[in-house]
């Protein structure tokens, strides 16, 4: 299978290293890290089984490009960007490996080929240009965005499963994308904020706060007509929070780096779809409110 990755930082290259043992693959990145690629390679390092030096193709244009598949992984506040250069192209399918909610409507809504959904619980790093570490082995989920069978993730997800990534095809990913979103909403602000590794979260004090933003975040999934129960969430959240106690959340790492997060796609999103029904969830609201306002102090907004 031929695949664009767009957006190929810490996951993207990771996934899209992985493929590209076996298939043709393109990373859209940043230039130092596509010159890196280009010249040198793009070495995989870490909790990652099978060769570990690739030479995908690498560019910084992802505009006209063509391929059977495209991997977004952009940070969400770019997802229109990335929409608007892939509308330029050809792709037989576009999959979101994206953190937070509402990626896969903003990619549909630009283009006219079939996107999927999809979740990704591999923890990785890049260590510098060229060199991506697997930090944590996890699992890829894709299916239809909308729910139901799709012959086109059973396609991409066998792909994936020979390539050597854990992979499994759901046929219900609106509620795996809450649920995903319920743990994000619990771990991600409340490690960013305290600088501290995942497992923080899974004692006191923090617990409390990262176990009431899941909560509320289940709620307003039932109010979106997505079944997922409160002990559900919070069973989902200690179970991926134990599983990578010892990791970085993403949105620690942009903090760390002084970078933009993804505050308004995770916290932000059930804040917004709270509001639209009539909930009140004051812990992402105040979790979302000083995320935003360390962005502001550094002109990141």
């Amino acid at each position: 299978m031929n695949t664009v990755v767009f957006g190929a930082g810490s996951l993207g290259s990771l996934v899209g290293g992985v493929l590209a043992r076996d298939h043709d693959v393109t990373l859209v990145a940043r230039e130092d890290h596509a010159r890196a690629v280009r010249e040198s390679g793009l070495r995989l390092e870490g909790a990652i089984d099978g060769r570990t030096h690739v030479t995908p193709a690498a560019t910084t244009d992802g505009t006209d490009l063509e391929a059977d598949l495209a991997v977004v992984t952009v940070k969400s506040f770019d997802t229109a960007a990335a929409a608007a250069a892939l509308a330029t192209g050809s792709f037989d399918a576009v999959l979101s490996l994206q953190n937070g909610m509402g990626n896969e409507s903003t990619l549909a809504s630009r283009l006219e080929t079939p996107v999927l959904a999809g979740t990704a619980t591999y923890g990785a790093i890049l260590q510098e240009p060229g060199v991506v570490e697997c930090t944590g082995r996890g699992e890829i989920v894709v299916g239809a965005r909308d729910g139901g069978p799709s012959p086109v993730a059973d396609r991409v997800g066998a792909v994936f499963a020979d390539a050597g990534l854990e992979t499994t095809v759901a046929e219900d990913m609106p509620r795996r994308l809450w649920e995903k979103l319920a743990v994000n909403a619990g771990i991600n602000p409340v490690t960013a904020l305290t600088d501290t590794d995942n497992g923080a979260i899974l004692t006191e004090p923090a617990s409390d706060l990262a176990r009431a933003a899941t909560r509320e975040t289940a709620r307003v999934a039932r109010a979106c007509d997505v079944s997922l129960s409160n002990r559900e969430a919070l069973v989902s959240l200690e179970t991926v929070a134990d599983a990578t106690a010892a990791n970085t959340s993403s949105m620690r790492q942009d903090v760390l780096a002084g970078r933009r997060t993804e505050i308004d796609a995770i916290n932000g999103y059930v804040v917004d779809r709270a509001a639209e029904a009539g909930l009140e969830v004051p812990t992402n609201r105040t979790l979302t409110t000083l995320i935003r306002t360390w962005e502001y102090g550094r002109s990141l907004r």
